[in-house]
């Protein structure tokens, strides 16, 4: 078929499921359509405007960028039109027929059918142009590239069912022009007065000029009527080049609305004017919840980068590091070229300085909720670390100038809270430390269930160590990087051997050495049995209740860590665990006695260890005929 022909193609499977979804979802807060179409007008400006830097014969005869929404009552139809970069044929296909965000399908899946919730996860998704089908049951795109003929125009149509049209137009003048046709009942819309209203209250921070026919009302005609002139509806100048004090809350929150497509409020912002050996305005939001593919770390399109109000990019990953990626604005910079490029990013000095100063804001508003008397901030913040803990804690490894302040903003469950809430921080765990006490204890495991019932526990309860609960998947990475704080050591309670300092008098200390020595004989035998599968047996005073646990050498990677890495697909150091027995438990002091079934006692010791810590048998049917022939043995008697 000809290009300049008419198709007929059909919608990506992802965008059905999501027109469907949404039109349902988001009906209680249709006006959100007129935002969306306006921000991507406002894009395709910005697009165009970054283009012409390069090559000015792009504004063709059209220089002054702006954006129009015009209404008839008689055809029942909404306009929304802009001279901005537009689209050719084929991006008419790619853009409005597909999804092209990366976890879409996982997105998809979390979707349940719940009106109220899906929502909310369809606002975190981003909807843009598809939010139009909540008021429209037919929409016509006409688009023309910046650059191409006018005879290469693309008329882009569809009623959201399932498929679209898309054919060849001639459009003299580029850019796009959205014609939406409304549903039965929209009528409400077909009203200046209401479209105005919806503008000023979710776009007036758009730079460009928004443009509506003037209408006034007439005397004779008892009715409003148009004029041939038209107005600015919106204020038309960069939010973030006003002064803060001539910005209301609700601009900045309908901002951040239009620069992040997130349907939420922001947790909390900042705007500042920096001056200095480098010029530039920050506009910086933490988003109240995390995006859907916060975990895509290749994913990148937080802050977008202007140059004296001229947009360059909206993907500026050199303004911010990865793990704060999950923040959202703007930075304008007065000292940058216009025809910067990525290579001159990554190279440039004032980048480095615009990076390290945006950094430090972004930190200091966590700190402001974090260390805030007012439960409302306290709150935030809890709500905050839910949403994003885990990325910040790239930042211990990723951040070392900052890895100090990283660390006072990092909170865990610990054994001194019966719960799974990740509320204590290092400083509150440093104020509740033992007397005599000179490390911070914790403990890795694969959930907190498993953390909580370690057998490596028993001994902190007994003396009341607090130790810290750590389930994350990143945490064995982070303490890789996170050696000490306030200069106490971080110690592992399941890693080398038991180290209780000052927590252990003299007296316990002469009674233990007492007892190892008791019971050197049968660590020896041990060990031979175990050879294969244990790199040593020794006698441990860390258990109260269990036979015994493992422990990982003290410069081994932990158990955790290696199931971490197998899972992963990775392939982890092919390293032997510490078997350590409880001299005071019955069964280990009936072994000392037992000749018969020696051998397979010591292996039970050893598979009960493994599984306590969430490890998995290399020979589970070993296993299994061990326990039944010892409750065969114990029935008999």
């Amino acid at each position: 078929m000809a290009a300049t022909e008419k198709q007929t193609l059909g919608f990506q499977a992802e965008v059905k499921q999501l027109l469907n979804l949404m039109v349902h979802s988001l009906y209680s807060n249709k006006e959100i359509f007129l935002r969306e179409l306006i921000s991507n007008a406002s894009d395709a400006a910005d697009k165009l405007r970054y283009e012409t830097i390069a090559k000015p014969e792009l504004f063709e005869s059209d220089p002054d960028l702006k954006i129009g929404v015009a209404f008839n009552k008689d055809a029942r139809t909404i306009t929304v039109s802009d001279n901005g970069i537009g689209m050719s044929r084929d991006e008419a296909v790619e853009h409005l027929g597909t999804i092209a965000k990366s976890g879409t399908r996982e997105f998809f899946s979390q979707l349940s059918g719940d009106q109220q919730k899906d929502a909310a996860l369809i606002g975190q998704f981003g909807v843009g142009f598809y939010s139009a089908f909540i008021v429209a049951d037919k929409i016509t795109v006409n688009s023309r590239r910046a650059g191409l003929p006018a005879d290469q125009g693309v008329c882009w149509e569809s009623d959201g069912t399932g498929e679209f049209t898309v054919e060849t137009i001639n459009k003299p003048s580029r850019g796009t022009e959205i014609i939406l046709h409304l549903r039965e009942g929209e009528d409400e819309l077909l009203s200046g007065w209401q479209l105005k209203s919806i503008i000023r209250k979710y776009s007036d921070h758009i730079s460009l000029p928004i443009l509506m026919q003037k209408e006034e009302w007439d005397n004779d005609a008892k009715a409003m009527v148009m004029r041939d002139e038209t107005e600015t509806v919106n204020q038309a100048s960069a939010l973030w080049a006003r002064n803060k004090a001539d910005i209301t809350e609700e601009q900045y929150k309908e901002f951040y609305k239009h620069v992040s497509h997130d349907f939420a409020e922001p947790m909390a912002y900042t705007h500042n004017r920096v001056e200095g050996r480098s010029e530039y305005t920050q506009l910086l939001y933490i988003p109240s919840r995390a995006p859907f593919d916060l975990w895509d770390r290749n994913q990148r399109g937080g802050i977008k980068l202007y140059i004296k109000r001229v947009f360059i990019m909206d993907d500026a990953e050199q303004l911010m590091p990865v793990y704060l990626r999950f923040v959202k604005g703007v930075i304008d910079s007065n000292d940058l070229p216009l025809n910067v490029s990525r290579e001159i990013l990554q190279e440039s000095r004032d980048v480095k300085v615009i990076r390290d100063g945006s950094t430090r804001r972004v930190l200091g508003m966590l700190e402001e909720l974090a260390n805030a008397e007012e439960q409302e901030k306290k709150d935030k913040y809890a709500s905050f670390w839910k949403e994003f803990g885990q990325a910040l804690k790239e930042g211990i490894g990723e951040d070392h100038p900052n890895q100090e302040r990283i660390a006072k903003l990092l909170r865990f469950a610990s054994t001194h809270n019966d719960t799974d809430v990740e509320n204590v921080s290092l400083e509150e765990y440093v104020k509740r430390m033992k007397e005599g006490q000179d490390k911070i204890y914790y403990i890795t495991a694969e959930n907190y269930t498993a953390a909580k019932s370690s057998p490596h526990l028993e001994i902190f309860r007994k003396k009341g160590v607090e130790v810290l609960l750590l389930t994350d998947r990143v945490d064995e990475w982070m303490l890789s990087f996170l050696r000490e704080f306030d200069g106490k050591s971080l110690q592992s309670v399941a890693k080398g051997g038991l180290d209780l300092g000052k927590l252990e008098d003299e007296a316990e200390k002469k009674q233990h050495e007492e007892t190892e020595a008791g019971y050197k004989e049968l660590i020896d035998k041990m060990k031979t049995v175990l050879k294969e599968k244990a790199k040593d047996v020794r006698v441990t005073f860390r258990l109260t209740d269990s036979p015994a646990c493992l422990v990982a050498d003290e410069h081994d990677i932990s158990g955790n860590l290696q199931r971490l890495m197998k899972s992963a697909g990775q392939k982890a150091p092919d390293t032997k665990p510490i078997l350590e027995i409880n001299p005071n438990h019955p069964l280990v002091q009936r072994l000392k006695y037992e000749d018969a079934k020696f051998d397979d006692w010591s292996h039970l010791l050893f598979d009960q260890a493994l599984l306590a810590e969430g490890g998995g048998l290399a020979d589970p049917a070993a296993f299994v005929k061990r326990i039944n022939q010892m409750l065969l043995d114990g029935a008999s008697k």
